[in-house]
């Protein structure tokens, strides 16, 4: 367990972002990187408080088998379903990881030293079987740093607001649009106001919005490299953070506005905005962007393992690069409506597109832990 006292990171970029009030969450986990003592490593060296999941990462991890070889046995030789096998490999490695940062959610109020782990992808588009899934992961998990991923659907919503009501932590994910941002605000202020009159503590309930970044830029910056005009291509990587600031202009208007500040009276804490999908896809551009670009007090900045790196080794942390580019961001995705490409086309295409990748590494991941218990039992006999 460490403590955010014990953490002994160098003044540099890192601590310049932890200095700018952002958190900085790892986006990978792997139960290599738990049981090596890499991943408390970097919450003494790399200034990590926090850490997130998603289909995608599991596959990764579970699909290569490392690590995973024992319980796998152990998982054929009580002839389990391959779903409740993947449900028993990922909520160990999320309660493992939960418990090494337990000293920085205990030290934080928290605020962090959290973990996230997702819904069933599958379940994306029902609100009632996503509500009994996150309840079932929150109960198997049984940390009170645990966080339950639902994404921004809009069978999400009210999955968000009754998840929220029964006192759970969420990280809302996959959410693309300004409009759906909003309706995701709105979703938790309603879980809070459940809670409150169900006579639940509201200090206990965090909750974050991850809002996706990189593949609003790797979508829009191919529509206007197909128009190929100097005023196209001058544009190429200022959408998506033309969008999260905008985002972070609402979450400034919605969290100082009276619903929440009545909540605030009972102890409720602001649902902040975590920007995910931060890698840099486009070598033309610094690997560091979106880590550099959008740095803003009461953010989560969460970053795979390789832009965490290349933001140690040479980020450039500037202070707050947010709230003064408000008109600029205005100004900019209008600009990109002026030349035909559609917002509203790209990020629904970009929610479809989110579920539906998920989805496809969920079933990939299944397919994988089939085979290895297929293989244990064959081995067993």
């Amino acid at each position: 367990m460490i403590t955010v006292t014990e953490a002994t990171a160098t003044a540099g970029a890192l601590q310049r972002l932890a200095d700018q009030g952002v958190s900085v969450w790892l986006d990978d986990l792997s139960r290599r990187r738990i049981e090596s003592g890499n991943l408390a490593e970097l919450i003494r060296t790399k200034n990590v408080v926090g850490v997130t999941t998603n289909p995608s990462i599991f596959q990764a991890a579970i699909g290569s088998g490392e690590g995973y070889e024992e319980q796998l046995a152990d998982l054929a030789t009580r002839g389990v379903t391959v779903d409740e096998a993947v449900r028993m490999m990922t909520t160990a490695d999320v309660r493992a990881a939960a418990d090494v940062l337990r000293g920085v959610y205990d030290a934080s109020g928290g605020r962090d030293g959290r973990v996230s782990i997702e819904v069933d992808p599958r379940l994306a588009h029902d609100t009632a079987a996503t509500v009994a899934e996150a309840r079932q992961l929150s109960w198997l998990v049984d940390r009170p740093n645990v966080m339950i991923k639902i994404p921004a659907t809009k069978a999400g919503l009210p999955a968000i607001t009754e998840v929220i009501g029964a006192g759970i932590s969420v990280n809302v994910t996959l959410i693309f649009s300004l409009e759906r941002y909003r309706e995701v605000m709105d979703a938790y202020l309603a879980g809070l106001e459940k809670a409150q009159a169900a006579g639940i503590d509201l200090a206990g309930i965090h909750s974050v919005a991850s809002f996706f970044v990189s593949r609003v830029d790797s979508e829009i910056d191919k529509r206007l490299s197909l128009l190929g005009t100097e005023e196209a291509l001058g544009l190429r990587g200022r959408a998506a953070l033309a969008n999260a600031r905008l985002a972070y202009e609402a979450y400034e208007n919605v969290f100082a506005g009276d619903r929440f500040t009545a909540l605030a009276g009972a102890r409720a804490n602001p649902q902040r905005p975590l920007w995910a999908s931060t890698g840099v896809k486009d070598p033309a551009f610094r690997d560091t962007l979106y880590v550099e670009e959008l740095v803003a007090p009461g953010t989560v900045n969460t970053m795979p393992g390789a832009t965490l790196d290349a933001a140690a080794d040479h980020g450039d942390v500037r202070g707050d690069t947010v709230t003064g580019g408000y008109a600029q961001a205005r100004a900019d995705l209008a600009a990109v409506e002026r030349l035909g490409v559609s917002y509203d086309e790209v990020v629904e295409q970009l929610e479809q597109e989110g579920v539906a990748k998920f989805e496809a590494a969920w079933q990939e991941l299944l397919a994988a832990v089939t085979k290895a218990l297929d293989s244990k039992g064959v081995d067993g006999e």
